[in-house]
């Protein structure tokens, strides 16, 4: 059970929503005086509620218009062969996510990239990076939806049901 009431939820939706969004302007938002706005906000950050703040950068504008899921199949599943994979997906760049998954494929990741000749550049490096017994690549023609904003609402807000 989270520890989240309604006035939590309501500023962690709208700072999702614009992170840049200063007190005053946020604890209008919310219904709260500017104080118990700032503290509250200074809690929810303590308490690992707010990771970060953070700019979303378009893709297509700076030149990585590809995204690109690569499904991961290995025979390896020990800790220390994890741990080195690990190391070296997250090493890479192009990967934006990185799945441990149940079902057939071992790992998903999420990868972003230039070009086709770009995702080979990083399909090389990938494969160089771990014993994989196969490696399936499935490229997004278009994204439909996309948003870093966790439903909220789905949770009670410690409010009885």
């Amino acid at each position: 059970m989270n520890s989240l009431d309604k006035f939590d939820c309501a500023i962690l939706a709208a700072l999702q929503a614009d992170a840049t969004l200063s007190i005053s302007g946020l604890s209008e938002k919310v219904g709260l005086s500017s104080t118990p706005c700032w503290k509250r906000v200074k809690r929810l950050e303590e308490e690992g509620y707010i990771e970060s703040r953070v700019s979303i950068v378009n893709r297509d504008k700076v030149g990585l218009p590809v995204t690109v899921f690569v499904s991961v199949r290995t025979s390896e599943h020990d800790e220390k062969w994890l741990a080195r994979f690990a190391s070296a997906v997250q090493a890479l760049p192009e990967v934006l996510e990185f799945h441990r998954m149940s079902g057939d494929v071992d790992y998903l990741l999420k990868v972003v990239t230039t070009d086709i000749a770009g995702y080979d550049r990083f399909y090389k490096k990938l494969i160089k990076a771990a014993r994989l017994t196969g490696v399936s690549s499935a490229f997004s023609m278009e994204q439909i939806k996309c948003t870093t904003a966790l439903p909220l609402e789905l949770i009670s807000h410690g409010i009885p049901a």
